[in-house]
């Protein structure tokens, strides 16, 4: 029997001003439990994606869930053929998804959440503006019909995105954006009610539409970039075809790595004018040692 992964993607907004005295037996839980992935503790909660044997997901998630402040975490499970993180991460952040806006606080004011199941019905309206809040390489690989780009390369982009389409988006009587799992969400659609948009907020982000409209039914078209070495999903979260260019981080999908300047570890389309003979160079013998090392059972390098 072939052994899967149990994947958990996490996010908790609440005040939790003792965050700093949870990241050690955090971190020391998971790595007890062999589980592997990011958790990003902060003033405002947590946030993360982790990875392990099922038995060790529920006991990270109980603990978690444990401390008063977390025990309604967003939470969304997937599985992975492999283990899709090569290390554990705890890190102490000032916000646990950086939008670097002062003041937006979820808690206090955020948009109108819409369910998987009536999310179709709102964005089909004629009345909708729908808002790609993801960067430019998620959106490249799939959104849903009718989505707006912001072209954006980091989440810190996207108020200014916003203030340069104030115009656009108000000639509409509602904003509805999503995200991969919701947490960007949780602050862009923050951000939208401060400045006085009607503005709604897909409940759970991709993952949980994917996981929970069928195919037929289905408005997304391509699929959903993954934070780890899955890459991308598709319905039902299954993994899907995209690989990462490792060079540059850009999500590839089979096409993609039929073209001229595609070599494995080393290059692709996307980065090769931006780097030299040098760097190309650097990124071989970094692929050669990282092959070498998968070859004695051993995890990738950093940066792999």
């Amino acid at each position: 029997m072939e052994q899967t992964y149990t994947v958990a993607a996490l996010y908790c907004f609440a005040p939790f001003a003792r965050y700093q005295d949870m990241r050690e037996p955090l971190k020391a839980l998971c790595q007890e439990q062999g589980v592997k992935g990011t958790l990003l503790l902060a003033a405002e909660g947590i946030n993360g994606t982790i990875a392990g044997k099922q038995e060790g997901i529920e006991k990270v998630v109980q603990f978690i869930t444990a401390q008063p402040e977390l025990q309604n975490p967003e939470l969304k499970y997937s599985t992975a053929r492999e283990m899709p993180f090569h290390r554990m991460k705890v890190r102490l952040k000032k916000e646990i998804v950086t939008m670097g806006v002062e003041g937006v606080d979820p808690l206090k004011a955020v948009g109108t959440y819409v369910s998987p199941q009536e999310w179709n019905a709102l964005i089909t309206d004629e009345d909708t503006i729908l808002v790609d809040t993801r960067n430019d390489y998620e959106y490249s690989i799939g959104t849903f019909a009718g989505a707006i780009d912001p072209n954006i390369k980091t989440f810190r982009e996207f108020p200014q995105w916003m203030a340069g389409h104030d115009g656009e988006l108000r000639a509409k009587k509602k904003v509805a954006m999503f995200c991969t799992g919701g947490i960007r969400c949780e602050k862009s659609t923050a951000y939208a009610r401060g400045l006085g948009f009607d503005v709604y907020h897909l409940k759970g982000g991709i993952l949980k539409y994917l996981e929970e409209v069928p195919l037929e039914d289905s408005l997304w078209e391509g699929e959903c970039f993954v934070f780890d070495e899955r890459v991308s999903v598709g319905h039902g979260l299954v993994e899907g075809d995209m690989t990462l260019c490792r060079a540059c981080r850009h999500p590839l999908t089979v096409q993609d790595r039929q073209k001229p300047h595609y070599v494995e570890g080393v290059s692709c389309e996307a980065c090769y004018e931006e780097r030299s003979d040098t760097d190309r160079a650097r990124y071989e013998e970094r692929h050669k040692q990282v092959q070498l090392a998968q070859k004695r059972h051993r995890f990738p390098h950093i940066g792999h």
